[in-house]
């Protein structure tokens, strides 16, 4: 082995360690977050409001939790969307962006908008995608971003209209590029029939990623509508989320928009972040192949405790979909999720797995105050149920964080926009320096 590869794999860990003291002794606060959990304060926005918990005489107490979108609880414009059987993300879209929901004009012509923007460049999809082909989407998809820099005539014009036209144009596109990634993939690493629908013009977001993702394109509007439900519920989640965090950080130094929208995806890359759902998925199924009796809530429990005590499943200790950074006695999106996930589950083979996610969201925070001797307040998370739809909706594991990606492209651009209106400033933290200063030694003399 080359020695200085050896020296060099050595010190990866030896010479990166701080020791946990210096963090204390300095004040640091890892992770951006407080000794209470809850996040340090690093930016006023107007876009999303994600409550769950109040802090009463410097308390930190549970509540119930909300998300709100421009002022507007999404839980409400969700029931009403449905209620008046319609597709919903797209109005999302343009409130995020704009502030405003769009009158029944502005939002036919919006949606057209979209429609007549998803078509990727000339040679795009032989050149970017389907000459590099990678093992996952996610990489590819942030590829195919910055790729499109390349395509822009003025990829790093500072006004409105460019930013927002290139917003638009990238949130029309995800999907396609999602989709041609995929194929892509399935082609050349597992010896899969590479199958590339056309667009149908005038289809919405959810629609068009069912036309072109199955096979023989068909599907139910109550299918569609319940992607589309997806797609609202992971379209923005407020600043202090890390993708987000990470493109208004690129913001900040003044980079282009497709640089800034690459780092976000390759943060919701990530198994902490939107990366998580996978866990969940993984967690899920060694529940179902490892309990027996779904219905046997002792049976259960005993499972759970052997995971939280690391005794089964990955090592980490964790049951994945359970808990959340900021959200206490409730996740909105996971309550509304849970909702119409069991009314799409009823009567079919997917119900009784249906009835075991929620034996796992009920039994979890007793186990957990069990064993971890905690009375932490813990609730579901919209991963608990977000891979059970897919999997409803026929959709593979390789596209539950793309999906994601497609959907948060909307937040990202919001907040992009409210950065670079607002922000003024690069965003940059202190590091406390702990190294001590050395004599340099001479070549010879080492």
């Amino acid at each position: 082995m080359n020695a200085v590869k050896e020296i060099m794999y050595s010190a990866f860990a030896e010479n990166s360690n701080i020791p946990s003291e210096y963090f204390n002794k300095y004040g640091v606060k890892r992770g951006l977050r407080n000794s209470d959990g809850t996040g340090v304060m690093a930016g006023v926005t107007n876009i999303c409001n994600v409550h769950g918990y109040v802090v009463d005489d410097g308390e930190k107490k549970p509540s119930k939790g909300r998300l709100i979108f421009r002022g507007y609880d999404l839980s409400e414009m969700i029931d009403k969307v449905i209620s008046e059987d319609r597709f919903g993300f797209e109005e999302i879209v343009f409130l995020l962006l704009t502030g405003k929901l769009p009158d029944k004009d502005e939002l036919d012509e919006f949606n057209m908008t979209l429609s007549d923007s998803r078509e990727l460049p000339d040679n795009f999809f032989e050149d970017m995608i389907l000459k590099a082909p990678s093992p996952d989407i996610m990489n590819k998809m942030a590829r195919s971003i910055l790729a499109l820099y390349s395509y822009d005539p003025e990829p790093d014009a500072p006004t409105p209209e460019h930013e927002v036209d290139t917003a638009v144009s990238l949130i029309a596109k995800m999907p396609v590029i999602m989709v041609c990634a995929y194929e892509t993939k399935r082609r050349f690493y597992t010896g899969e029939s590479m199958i590339m629908h056309p667009l149908i013009k005038g289809q919405s977001t959810a629609e068009n990623i069912l036309s072109t993702i199955r096979i023989d394109r068909n599907f139910t509007h109550d299918e569609a509508k319940l992607l589309d439900l997806m797609l609202m519920l992971h379209a923005e989640h407020g600043g202090g989320n890390n993708s987000t965090f990470a493109c208004r950080v690129l913001t900040s130094s003044g980079t282009d928009p497709y640089s800034a929208y690459a780092a976000a995806v390759g943060s919701l890359k990530g198994p902490r972040h939107g990366g998580a759902n996978r866990k969940v998925i993984e967690m899920q199924e060694l529940i179902k192949s490892s309990v027996k009796d779904w219905d046997n809530d002792d049976e259960l429990a005993d499972f759970l405790k052997r995971i939280m005590k690391k005794e089964a499943g990955d090592g980490s200790g964790l049951i994945y979909g359970m808990g959340h950074a900021v959200y206490t006695l409730s996740d909105p999106r996971a309550v509304i999720l849970k909702k119409y996930a069991g009314k799409m589950a009823e009567g079919t083979e997917f119900e009784k797995e249906f009835h075991l996610l929620e034996s796992i969201e009920r039994l979890t925070p007793t186990v957990f105050a069990e064993v971890k001797h905690s009375d932490k307040v813990m609730c579901a998370n919209i991963d608990m149920y977000s891979g059970f739809v897919y999997k409803m909706l026929g959709i593979p594991q390789d596209l539950f964080t793309p999906l994601f990606a497609v959907s948060r492209m909307a937040g990202w651009c919001a907040h992009r926009f409210e950065e670079i209106n607002s922000g003024k400033r690069i965003i940059r933290p202190a590091y406390k320096s702990i190294s001590k200063e050395k004599q340099y030694i001479e070549l010879e003399k080492r």
